[in-house]
């Protein structure tokens, strides 16, 4: 038996339509984690610097590494007083931004502790303070 290409048993192409089908649905897919996968789990906003002359407020919270607390510089005796210093300032301007700079061996339970202070004192906008890692200029 001899066949012909002008056979319908012969497959003269092959149809591409499913291979870019499956493609497409592979790119669309790659595109949605791609994004989950690059949002922060922890969503921060960090200030910005600007060249304008408008000024940010900042509440600076620091924990030090034998325990001591200081906001804007000031010691503070509990966790009370941190609270109500946050509320304070959030009363002064809502638009206060606070910047939590903790020393590497302060307890992780002890940031987000102040963390949950400044939450509930009103300021919802917060950064951490982080070491560029470069030796300054001299």
């Amino acid at each position: 038996m001899t066949i012909r290409a002008n056979s319908p048993d012969v497959i003269s192409g092959i149809n591409v339509t499913p291979l870019v089908d499956i493609t497409l649905v592979l790119l669309i897919i790659l595109m949605v984690t791609a994004k989950i996968i690059s949002a922060p789990a922890v969503p921060m906003e960090l200030p910005r610097a600007t060249k304008t002359e408008e000024v940010q407020v900042v509440f600076s919270v620091i924990l030090a590494a034998d325990g001591a607390t200081l906001v804007d510089g000031a010691p503070v005796a509990d966790d009370q007083a941190i609270r109500a210093k946050a509320q304070e300032a959030f009363d002064k301007n809502n638009e206060v931004r606070a910047v939590i700079q903790a020393d590497g061996s302060v307890p992780h339970r002890r940031v987000i502790r102040v963390l949950d202070l400044l939450k509930t004192g009103g300021i919802t906008r917060l950064a951490f303070g982080a070491d560029s890692g470069e030796p300054p200029p001299p």
